[in-house]
């Protein structure tokens, strides 16, 4: 593996492409006025930050941490119509899911989305039946205008050639369908580069500390850098709280006397390595309302979820020995014991659904977004699905368009003659772009190991070859991180001068999968703060 001293920095500012300092930054932000200051860098504030720039406004997005470092990037990683829902009767909702689904899939972001077939195994005496079942998942196909094929049901033997690992006592059959796939992080890291692209000054590790008022409306905020401890402030003709879990902490700060709008659900976790390769996810009925997942990814195994009222501190949610236990007793209905193993075990992670307030049962309540205003004319949105994130920024900025009175009101006409399906940055089909880094390495340059332009093509695109260039020019960059994972040191290059990254988690957990996969030990740790020190 390579050693610290042959990974030299490549600089803060590369030659192209570069961001600028923090130091640079903060101050762009503190020196203007903008139309709209998004706080909160989750996918629901990245994707108004987005749409809101396209539009033409002069758009600042910050976050307290990480671009999508909470909920955003600790969701189960599907982009789906919502097959649940169509027991409820919910068909317009499932329709429109499976329209952002594959318009995210297709156009918007092919490189960051995999179609994904799932298997819902029928047991016997399992809460519904394979006839059931079978037209469900054919109706769930039909609302998708049948773009990933027909949904039907076939044989135990059939699914088990697939899913090698799957449980077939008391198998009657197996219900079939598709849906997508992303790295959830990756996906929103994107997102804020398509934003930063059409205009917008963003800032991760920037905490709000308090907001500024102007004759009793909130006209913007100050805030702290996390980095270094600079207070600055930012000014703004609107506010927008897209905090997620913290929504109504902000609200507060608007006026002490505001009552909860929400409430949260923990969702937890785990990551496995696999005993064998699968080529299908299961998705198995718990009860009337619930299914467990597990899913292919990265790789690996991931299962989940859990769906539990939380009420602690939302900084403080974490995966317990319960939620663990409840995961491989949910996982175990389906899927043979040796892949559950907790020996098998490489990361667990939690993260929190933002629902409506009020009573009952979290996991039969619905995933609605959540829009309020404030005293001081603050807008506020929380909530939502990932699979509808390009939805929801429009649905905001059109909200704002229609508020009686509202500062930007005049400014909004340019939203409706956005294209609908806009692209991300490093659009292309990744099997092309595989191909071209497994060949020629992106060219000058020796040829890529598969594994790593696999990698590289599913998680950047076409923006694999600004990577390929940086490890042809600096040969120890090509060098893996680790033996065991396909990223390459570039990749920590390439997140400290291009993707924001200023932790080592920034880059381990977000920007790389080192994490997830077991992998980021005290040395790489070290060794990747001492490269990001060296580029400020």
């Amino acid at each position: 593996m390579t050693t610290l001293q042959s990974v030299p920095a490549l600089g803060t500012h590369p030659a192209s492409g570069s961001l600028p300092s923090r130091a640079e930054t903060r101050e762009q932000l503190s020196k203007a006025t903008y139309d709209l200051l998004v706080i909160g860098g989750g996918i629901l504030g990245i994707s108004t930050a987005w749409h809101a720039a396209q539009s033409g406004l002069r758009v600042a997005l910050v976050d307290a941490g990480d671009f999508a470092g909470a909920t955003s990037s600790a969701s189960s990683k599907l982009l789906h119509g919502g097959l649940r829902y169509l027991q409820t009767g919910a068909v317009k909702l499932v329709a429109e899911n499976h329209f952002e689904r594959r318009a995210v899939s297709r156009q918007v972001a092919p490189h960051l989305a995999n179609p994904l077939t799932f298997y819902l195994p029928v047991y016997k005496g399992g809460p519904h039946g394979a006839a059931k079942l079978g037209a469900g998942v054919f109706a769930y196909s039909a609302l998708s205008a049948f773009g990933d094929g027909v949904g039907h049901v076939i044989s135990p033997a059939r699914a088990q050639r697939d899913v090698p690992e799957l449980r077939t006592d008391n198998l009657k059959a197996v219900a079939v369908y598709g849906d997508d796939q992303m790295n959830d992080a990756r996906m929103a890291l994107m997102t804020v580069r398509a934003a930063a692209d059409a205009g917008a000054v963003v800032l991760n590790h920037a905490a709000v500390t308090g907001l500024r008022f102007t004759r009793g409306r909130v006209t913007g905020a100050e805030l702290e850098d996390r980095q270094d401890g600079t207070e600055f402030g930012v000014d703004a003709r609107l506010v927008l709280n897209a905090t997620g879990p913290w929504v109504d902490h902000l609200r507060k700060l608007e006026d002490p006397n505001a009552a909860p709008s929400i409430r949260l659900s923990k969702g937890a976790h785990l990551v496995l390595k696999r005993t064998r390769p699968w080529k299908a996810a299961l998705a198995t009925p718990i009860d009337k309302y619930r299914i467990t997942f597990a899913l292919p990814w990265e790789d690996m195994l991931l299962l989940g979820t859990t769906d539990e009222e939380y009420e602690g501190d939302p900084g403080d949610v974490a995966v317990t020995e319960k939620d663990t236990a409840q995961i491989l007793d949910e996982a175990a209905f389906s899927v043979r014991d040796q892949q559950l193993s907790r020996d098998l075990i490489t990361y667990s992670f939690a993260g929190l659904r933002v629902l409506p307030g009020g009573p009952g049962d979290t996991s039969k309540a619905k995933r609605e977004t959540v829009v309020t205003e404030g005293r001081g004319g603050m807008l506020s949105v929380a909530g939502g699905k990932w699979t509808t994130f390009r939805h929801i920024g429009r649905t905001v900025m059109n909200k704002l368009a229609e508020l009686p009175g509202h500062p930007l009101g005049e400014d909004m006409e340019p939203m409706a003659r956005l294209p609908k399906k806009l692209p991300l940055p490093g659009i292309a089909n990744p099997n092309a772009v595989a191909h071209r880094l497994l060949v020629d390495g992106g060219s000058p340059g020796p040829r890529m190991p598969a594994d790593t332009a696999r990698h590289l093509a599913t998680h950047y695109g076409s923006l694999s070859f600004d990577i390929a260039r940086m490890a042809n020019e600096n040969p120890a960059l090509a060098e893996r991180i680790h033996p065991d994972a396909p990223e390459i040191w570039a990749q920590v290059a390439y997140a400290r001068d291009r993707e924001w990254a200023e932790t080592a988690d920034d880059v381990l957990r977000r920007r790389t999968t080192l994490t997830i996969r077991g992998l980021a030990t005290d040395d790489i740790r070290s060794r990747v703060e001492d490269m990001l020190a060296d580029g400020r």
